[in-house]
């Protein structure tokens, strides 16, 4: 498989209006009716896919492999939350990601997300047990 390359600064977002079905009361990561942390990662992790989407060659595929989150500030149902992705690095297969979550002016997250390149048939063979 040959890698892609990456140039850092590669960026793209993704926008979420709050729902019900976000909140940690619905995701069970907590008894309050705001967005839920679990729905920050799969926010996150969804802006890093959109900004290597355009550039990715067939058969390849990247994979999330870590994941640190800081949740900083409660958003409420109704209220539209935009991620921001922003490539840091490349380190031959694996690909550093600066996220950032904001509701307004508000910073409601920051995370920082890894993705690893891999072979698309290869890594579904693998989890398949084949």
């Amino acid at each position: 498989m040959e890698l892609p390359d990456f140039a850092p600064g590669l960026t793209a977002r993704v926008e979420l209006t709050v729902t019900d079905a976000d909140t940690a009361q619905s995701l069970g990561s907590g008894d309050v009716p705001v967005l839920a942390t679990p729905r920050v990662l799969a926010l996150a992790e969804a802006a890093t896919v959109v900004a290597t989407s355009r550039q990715m060659p067939g058969g390849v595929t990247t994979v999330g492999t870590r994941a640190e989150i800081q949740h900083r500030a409660p958003t409420p149902v109704g209220h539209r939350v935009m991620a921001q992705a922003k490539l840091a690095k490349q380190e031959g297969r694996t690909l550093v990601f600066d996220v950032t979550l904001h509701d307004g002016d508000l910073l409601v997250a920051e995370v920082r997300v890894e993705r690893a390149i891999v072979d698309r048939q290869r890594f579904i063979a693998k989890a398949l047990g084949d």
